[in-house]
This record gives structure tokens, sequence and C-alpha cells, in this order.
């Protein structure tokens, strides 16, 4: 066999092993609309069992993020808090990703308990990347990860905001007519 032959079918093997390795990849870690999602055990801001309040009887919009990206999500939040959507087929809440956190765990779950507090609000919190894990989320690491699903348990719309990459208003516009026509549809 010439040398020729051999270095090309080499390149060949390696370059389809990549491509497998690539896609393979991809498609375990690649949440999606449309992806039907479980209720995954978490924790409260006590370290208490906790599972997401409402999960396939209301819309939800959850925001998980580590401490370092935690204001991120503050723009879609904020727009969300202002529509005023009834509690009764609404919920909205935050999850802390603390596996990715910086900060120690107690120190999150105190500012985790001050913001509940402070903004009357469910945020619960994620030790060992459970949620990252079950929803196929990926690497959340510096990522502020906004997900809005519907009473089907369906996921409809996901972003994935770092600080290169923040809200814009067309996103968020975008975000409250899906919410405005999954919320208000009878």
């Amino acid at each position: 066999m010439s040398r020729s032959f051999l270095r090309k079918s080499l390149f060949v093997v390696v370059g389809c092993a990549m491509l497998v390795f690539a896609s393979g990849f991809g498609l375990v870690n690649a949440a999606s609309v449309g992806q039907e999602l479980t209720n995954p055990q978490l924790r409260d801001a006590d370290d208490n069992p906790a599972s997401i309040p409402d999960f396939g009887t209301h819309v939800i919009t959850l925001t998980y993020a580590d401490s370092s990206v935690s204001d991120l999500g503050d723009p879609i939040n904020d727009a969300v808090k202002a529509k005023k959507y009834p509690k009764e087929v609404y919920r909205g809440l935050g999850v802390a990703n603390m596996k990715d956190s910086t900060a120690p765990n107690f120190l999150i779950r105190k500012m985790v308990r001050s913001k509940i507090e402070k903004y009357k609000s469910t945020i619960l919190t994620d030790p060992d990347l459970i949620l990252a894990k079950t929803w196929n989320l990926g690497n959340c690491k510096g990522k502020s990860v906004f997900v809005l699903i519907g009473k089907d348990k369906k996921i409809k719309y996901i972003r994935y905001t770092d600080k290169n990459h923040p809200w814009t208003k067309a996103d968020i516009d975008t975000v409250l007519k899906m919410m405005d026509d999954l919320i208000l549809k009878k």
C-alpha cells in the first residue's frame, strides 16, 4: 500500500470520528423548543428537597444562572413581571446554579433567601447541575438560561444569555408575544 493511500485513509477515519463526536455531543447537550421536560428534584433556599411549583398546570418562566451572571436575566424577568400575568395560570421562578458558581454554597443560599424576601419570589437551588443534566442544558457556566415552559411541560422558548450576548428589546418582545399567546389563549 502506498503512503498516500494510508495518509488519506487516516484522514478520513479521523474526520469521521470528529464528526461523530461533535454531532453526538451536540445531541446530548441540546435542549430545544418542543422538548418535553420532567420536574427534577432540586433544593429550596434552606437546602430542603423541592421541585418546580405548578409544573404542568401553569405557564412557567424559569431563569437558571450561576451567581456570577445572576443579573443577566433581569431585563426579561422585569419585563415579564411588569405584564402582571394572573397567578392562576402563570408562575415565574429562578434556580441558582450553585455548582458553577464561585461563591460558597452557604453564601449563595443566604443571597437567595434575601432575594426571596425582597422580591417575594420563588428561587430554588441546584447544587449538583441536576436541572442542567435532566433538561440537557449543556454547559451553563457563566450563562443565564431562560426557559419558557407551556402547561404541556414542553419548551416553548429557550435562550442562553452571557456577557457578550445580552437581552435585546426584540428578544424580549418575542418572548412577551409568545407568553401572551400561551397565557391568554383559552
